[in-house]
Parts: C-alpha cells; sequence; structure tokens
C-alpha cells in the first residue's frame, strides 16, 4: 500500500515522503495512529493544504520533546528481580516495569515511548531507547539486579554472575586443593615405615 508520512517514521521516511509499506502495517499501526494517509489524490490535496500547519505541529512537538529530553535523558532506574543462579529471571522485565520506575523518579513518559527491542530477560544493566518524538531519541539504563548491592556492583561496571562463578570456582579449587593435600599426606606416611622396621632390625 502506498501511503503519504505526516511524521517522521524510522527506515521509512520523513512528512511528506510517499512510500510502500505492507498492508497490515498501514492498516493497524500507521493509518489508526495518524502517522500516515493513503496515497490517493484526494488526499495528497489534503496534505499539501496543510502541508505548513502539520509541519509547524510538528516542531512544536519536537521542541516540547527536546525540552523534556533534559529530564529524561542519562536517567538509570533499578528493578531487583528474583534470578536463577545463571542469572535468567524468573519471568522478564516489561516496558511497564521500565514506565513506572521512570516515572517515578520524575520522567513523565508513555508506554508508546519506551523501544524495547527484545523483553529483557536476564540480571545486567541495559540501555533502554526513549522516543520522545520520532525526532527525538534518548537513552536511559535499566540495572536489573537481585539485591541492592548487586545493582550497585554492576552500576560500578561488576559483572555480578561473572564474579559468582569465579568465587564458586576459586571455593571448589581450594577444597580439591584442601583434599588432594590429604590424600597426599595419607600415600607418604606408609612410606616411612618400612625405614622404621630396618632400623629396629
Amino acid at each position: 500500500m502506498q501511503i503519504i508520512l505526516l511524521e517522521r517514521i524510522e527506515k521509512l521516511g520523513t512528512i511528506g515522503d510517499v512510500v510502500t509499506v505492507k498492508d497490515g502495517y498501514a492498516r493497524n499501526f500507521l493509518l489508526p495512529n495518524k502517522k500516515a494517509l493513503r496515497a490517493n489524490d484526494a488526499n495528497r490535496k489534503v496534505f499539501e493544504a496543510n502541508r505548513s500547519k502539520i509541519e509547524a505541529d510538528n516542531a512544536a512537538r519536537r521542541s516540547d520533546a527536546e525540552a523534556h529530553s533534559t529530564n529524561v535523558e542519562g536517567k538509570s532506574v533499578v528493578l531487583i528481580r528474583a534470578s536463577s543462579n545463571a542469572g535468567h529471571l524468573y519471568g522478564s522485565v516489561s516496558v511497564r516495569d521500565i514506565v513506572d520506575a521512570l516515572n517515578a523518579d520524575g520522567a513523565n513518559l508513555s508506554k508508546s515511548m519506551i523501544v524495547l527491542e527484545r523483553p529483557i530477560k536476564t540480571i545486567g544493566v541495559f540501555d533502554v531507547k526513549v522516543a520522545l518524538h520520532p525526532e527525538v531519541v534518548v537513552t536511559v539504563k535499566v540495572n536489573v539486579a537481585r539485591s541492592p548491592d548487586e545493582a550497585e556492583q554492576q552500576a560500578q561496571g561488576v559483572d555480578v554472575i561473572a564474579a559468582m562463578f569465579e568465587d564458586e570456582a576459586a571455593a571448589a579449587a581450594a577444597t580439591d586443593f584442601e583434599a588432594g593435600n590429604g590424600e597426599e599426606l595419607e600415600a607418604e606416611a606408609p612410606a616411612a615405615a618400612p625405614a622404621e622396621e630396618a632400623d629396629e632390625a
């Protein structure tokens, strides 16, 4: 389907561009959300007649979004979640979780602004994009941890899962070393007996 864009759409074009998209994408998303018009003669005339107003409205929204971005850019939120020893969450972090945490910190966002390319299913620190406007995108950090202490370590750049495995490996090595020493001592003890017998003889 051919459409006329009413705002900038990433990977498609900018205001006024006539592009071809899949019917489902147009019907289910672009047209109902007033991001585009069907590209027919009547709509082309309507668009050209209103082009200056559409562009002025877009510029005003972009300006508001740029002002808003100063309160959002670089924000960091902590989400405490239960996970397996390997760091896999029991469930996942949703867009709503992120929005609620950011809004509790005064970000004033809606769910549609969060660009989550894939669900967050492990602990760690993730960069998440926030589209305040099609032309104004900022980044926030989402720190998913099992405890506030772990969140603080992750914020300082520590990979807590890797560190936990290193600690476990060190503990296992120490246990093996102690067990090995015990076996060596036992092995050495009988070797001394024949020498003592030789002395008595």
